[in-house]
């Protein structure tokens, strides 16, 4: 036993002196070659492509158990290493005051991936080194170096700029800023709160035959689609969205998805709240998911762009858009606005809960406290949702935030026309990372 244990123990050294070496002569294959000037940014940009494409990196999944599964070996993350740190020299030595604007998006890209890349391959280096057993009842906080991930995570996920205190206070800040939309919506309605609540209840807000949610879709999408060309640019140009009953129970616990050019309606309880339905459509449809992801093949997207996508814009845009509900005709009454804002809670519950549990630590039972001071009657909700916020960390911070910055974009824009021509400049690039997408403005 011994015996065997030297072996591994010579082993594991003599894999790290490869790696050692294989690191060193990458660094002095991706070197300065001692011209004055760096090769034309095109040529540089065509290399970047083919190289990164090589390299085969797995793409982010829900899952951070998926993401550390997919962790490549010692030498491979060597050799990437050296390439991105050779980029990242490279790319200071051009002059960007020379560039057109499309050079330019393409080298703030380069830039931004380059340096989450190489966070990335530090930590999972790191991780080779201490692997443990991965549980996804666990959350990042209880691996090695599980706040360095969660900090990677953050900005994979939301956007490089932002960290896990900012966005915790954000999240509180979020809380009671919805809180305070609701207290004014129950006020103008005459009912006291308790009434209110009861009357939510009421089976008048319920359907329970699903040829009936369907027939309720069709008829907020008709009214949805024909009003959002007045804010929306393309509308007419994107294809035909179907609407279908959802039959994936791995799904079930949302109201509704979107793939492939079909909106997808859950309904697998006895009963199916209307009063989610004008923003769900929103959401996954037109103008959110449907309408975005549609717009991304009608512009003009360079190679690079579509390299990557940034979920911080793509899940904000869906956030943003259900803000224009009653323009397009979704949200008939103040009921239905009411159940937007009762989904957005939950969000900003889960943009600090997020923090919480896999920066800060936080246990299930102080995360459900956490929830029932802000949430009432949705224990169960809670269950799946800090489960979740466990298994695939930082996602669920994409929507309010990513709404955060476009909101603050738009500022007062409300004229029809504006709007149209703002969410038209925000659409030029299609998804980019947030902080990039603001230096646009």
């Amino acid at each position: 036993m011994l015996y065997s244990k030297n072996i591994k123990n010579r082993l594991n050294k003599l894999i790290k002196t490869l790696v050692l070496i294989i690191l060193l002569w990458n660094q002095v294959g991706y070197c300065y070659n001692g011209n004055a000037l760096p090769k034309p940014f095109s040529e540089f940009r065509t290399s970047f492509i083919e190289t990164y494409e090589k390299f085969q990196i797995a793409p982010l999944q829900l899952s951070y158990v998926s993401n550390f599964n997919a962790i490549k070996t010692y030498t491979e993350l060597a050799t990437q290493e050296g390439y991105f740190n050779y980029v990242s020299r490279e790319l200071k030595r051009y002059n960007v005051l020379d560039f057109n604007d499309a050079d330019m998006l393409d080298y703030q890209i380069m830039k931004y991936e380059t340096e989450l890349n190489l966070e990335r391959i530090k930590l999972e280096l790191d991780w080779l080194k201490n692997k443990e057993k991965l549980n996804e009842k666990k959350s990042l906080y209880y691996l090695p170096n599980g706040k360095k991930w969660y900090v990677y995570y953050l900005k994979k996920w939301v956007d490089a700029s932002v960290n896990p205190e900012e966005i915790y206070q954000f999240g509180l800040n979020e809380i009671e800023d919805v809180k305070q939309k609701m207290k004014t919506i129950r006020n103008n309605s005459g009912m006291s709160d308790s009434k209110f609540n009861k009357y939510l209840k009421k089976p008048l807000f319920f359907l329970s035959d699903s040829n009936e949610i369907q027939k309720r879709y069709e008829q907020v999408r008709h009214q949805v689609d024909e009003k959002a060309k007045k804010y929306f640019p393309y509308v007419d140009d994107i294809p035909e969205l179907k609407i279908e009953k959802g039959i994936n129970e791995n799904l079930a616990h949302v109201p509704a998805y979107y793939n492939n050019n079909i909106f997808y309606y859950n309904h697998f309880k006895d009963t199916y709240d209307t009063r989610q339905m004008g923003w769900t459509y929103i959401h996954e449809g037109i103008p959110g998911h449907h309408y975005q992801i549609s717009v991304n093949t009608i512009i003009k997207r360079s190679v690079v762009q579509n390299l990557f996508r940034y979920y911080g814009f793509i899940e904000g845009w869906g956030a943003y858009v259900e803000q224009f509900g009653e323009l397009l005709g979704a949200y008939p009454s103040y009921f239905d606005t009411y159940g937007l804002y009762e989904w957005d809670l939950i969000r900003s519950v889960r943009v600090a809960l997020d923090v919480g549990i896999n920066y800060y630590g936080w246990s299930d039972d102080k995360a459900m406290a956490f929830w029932k001071e802000h949430i009432t009657d949705k224990d169960d909700i809670a269950k799946r949702e800090i489960a979740r916020m466990k298994r695939w960390p930082a996602q669920v911070i994409t929507y309010k935030y990513g709404k955060k910055v476009l909101n603050k974009l738009k500022g007062n824009t409300v004229k029809s026309i504006e709007l149209k021509a703002f969410h038209k400049e925000v659409l030029k690039h299609g998804d980019l990372p947030l902080s990039i997408l603001k230096q646009q403005f």
